[in-house]
């Protein structure tokens, strides 16, 4: 879950950098969403198909997208606290 959370808040910060500012786009939420459970459920199909010692679980993928949702909870949270501080 913490991977998830610290690679989530990398995301959002590597695309404040690269746009140069802090406006605010739900397709950046939905496209960082998608990638992020793409990799966990990358990750658990390689546990149950290749890696005969690892198992596969739901409960895994659920603790990686609940560190995903902590990630973007914290993104939103401090951008609207940081774009209101710009406008004032």
């Amino acid at each position: 879950m913490g991977f998830f959370y610290v690679l989530t808040i990398l995301l959002f910060y590597g695309k404040i950098k690269h746009q140069h500012n802090y406006s605010f786009r739900s397709l950046t939420i939905f496209k960082i969403i998608v990638i992020t459970a793409a990799l966990g459920g990358g990750i658990e199909l390689l546990q149950w198909k290749f890696f005969t010692y690892r198992s596969a679980e739901w409960w895994d993928f659920g603790c990686d997208m609940t560190g995903v949702f902590m990630g973007v909870f914290s993104y939103i949270l401090l951008h609207k606290s940081n774009y209101n501080e710009k406008t004032i």
